[in-house]
């Protein structure tokens, strides 16, 4: 069985790492290359960078940033944010990128999706994705939540595989920053309707939490931000622990 991933997150606006719950109230947390620079010390499996205002403000991603922290922390880095073009995704992955993560082009623009993975390899392209319960399941929001498209999350899942999309980042609008848990059914619909890897992220406040998504869906990666921003709790402690549980897991 592959190891479990453990992902810490950071949301970057204006060159600081912020937190908010449910994309709202966000709190200034620090410099993001110092940040990523610690949790490459800590162990992480990788890191994500989301400029959580770019697609919103219409401009393109922190190139800056990237660059210094691929020079600090040598362990994957997926970036997002901004990204509208095959273009953006060459200049993300110059400055020193693994992966790039597009969220509302995709939506937009879903032959994105298929032009990236053909000239970059599916394994550069992440498709992140915000959604939430509506009356008649999940539905897709784009524009840091902004925006409910009213697309089905489980059709979207699926258009993502046959495009070329190499993961999927799943984010709980409902659950995010909110410290209940991931949620367990919309991670646990999704991996059974796709074979590429998924991230769950969104609602992480406890241990207890890792071990459940783990246990519970197919996700192949636990994504988090708060519990490490705040000191509550370090990646290597989430290891420790998940390795005591016999998930298996890189120490």
């Amino acid at each position: 069985m592959l190891a479990k991933r453990i992902i810490p997150c950071l949301d970057v606006r204006d060159g600081k790492v912020v937190k908010g719950v449910n994309f709202l109230g966000v709190r200034d947390i620090g410099d993001p290359v110092e940040r990523a620079a610690e949790y490459y010390r800590q162990g992480a499996d990788e890191l994500v960078f989301y400029d959580i205002t770019a697609s919103h403000e219409g401009r393109g991603v922190f190139t800056d940033i990237v660059r210094e922290t691929a020079k600090r922390s040598f362990i994957p880095l997926s970036v997002g944010g901004g990204i509208k073009s095959t273009d953006d995704f060459k200049e993300i992955l110059r400055a020193g990128a693994d992966k790039v993560s597009i969220n509302s082009a995709a939506v937009t623009e879903p032959q994105l999706i298929e032009q990236a993975a053909k000239v970059f390899g599916s394994q550069c392209v992440v498709v992140g994705i915000d959604a939430r319960r509506s009356a008649n399941g999940f539905t897709v929001t784009k524009n840091g939540g902004r925006i409910d498209t009213g697309v089905d999350l489980l059709g979207w899942v699926r258009t993502i595989e046959n495009l070329g999309g190499g993961e999927i980042c799943l984010n709980s609008m409902d659950a995010d920053g909110v410290r209940g848990g991931f949620d367990i059914e919309m991670t646990a619909a999704v991996c059974s309707l796709v074979k590429i890897p998924v991230i769950a992220s969104g609602g992480c406040g406890k241990l207890e939490d890792f071990y459940e998504i783990f246990t519970k869906t197919n996700a192949s990666a636990a994504l988090a931000a708060s519990l490490f921003h705040f000191g509550e709790l370090t990646v290597g402690d989430v290891k420790t622990y998940l390795h005591s549980k016999g998930v298996p897991i890189r120490l």
